[in-house]
C-alpha cells in the first residue's frame, strides 16, 4: 500500500494500525508532506516501536532515497540485503535493476540464528519483483456490449439490446 497517497480507511486494514494510528499518519503527512522513507513512520505521533514493525512492511513508499522503502522487505533486514548487495561488488538498487546480480547471491550462506531460508527466499523474490502484488490476477468485468438500456420499471428490469 502506498505510504503517500493511502486514505485513512485504507491504512486501518495495515497490521499494526487502527484508526487512531492511520488518521495521525494521514495528518503527519497532510502536515509534513510525502513520506521520503520508512523511518518517518516513527516521528507519527503516538506510532511507537511495535506498531513500526507491524506495520512497515506492508507499505511503500515509490520514489524513496532507499529502493528498499519500495518493496515488502521489512526494514529490520535492509542490513541484510545491503551486506549481499556489498557481498556482490554493487549497490541496493544494482540487485533490484539487474537480475542476473540476484542470480548469484549464495542466499543460504546468509542462513543466521536470526534469519532462516524461507525468509531469505521471500527476500530475493521480492528484490527480483519489488512491488509485485502476490494476488492472483483476477478476470476483467465487462457488461455485454449488446446491451443499451436498462429500464426499471414496476419492481422488473428490462434491457434493450442491439441485434446484430
Amino acid at each position: 500500500m502506498n505510504l503517500n497517497t493511502a486514505s485513512v480507511h485504507l491504512l486501518t486494514y495495515v497490521s499494526g494500525l487502527g484508526p487512531a494510528l492511520a488518521k495521525n499518519i494521514v495528518d503527519y503527512r497532510r502536515e509534513n508532506g510525502a513520506f521520503t522513507s520508512r523511518t518517518q513512520l516513527k516521528k507519527v505521533p503516538r506510532l511507537g516501536h511495535a506498531a513500526f514493525e507491524q506495520c512497515a512492511g506492508f507499505l511503500r513508499i515509490a520514489d524513496a532515497k532507499n529502493p528498499l522503502d519500495n518493496s515488502a522487505v521489512h526494514p529490520e533486514r535492509y542490513a541484510l540485503v545491503e551486506q549481499m548487495a556489498k557481498d556482490q561488488g554493487c549497490k541496493v538498487i544494482d540487485l533490484i535493476q539487474q537480475k542476473d546480480l540476484c542470480t548469484r547471491v549464495g542466499i543460504k550462506g546468509y542462513v543466521s540464528a536470526d534469519v532462516g531460508l524461507p525468509t531469505l527466499t521471500d527476500i530475493m523474490h521480492e528484490i527480483e519483483k519489488p512491488g509485485r502484488d502476490p494476488r492472483e490476477a483476477l478476470e476483467e468485468f465487462e457488461f455485454d456490449s449488446r446491451v443499451t438500456e436498462v429500464d426499471r420499471r414496476r419492481g422488473r428490469i428490462s434491457l434493450s439490446m442491439r441485434t446484430a
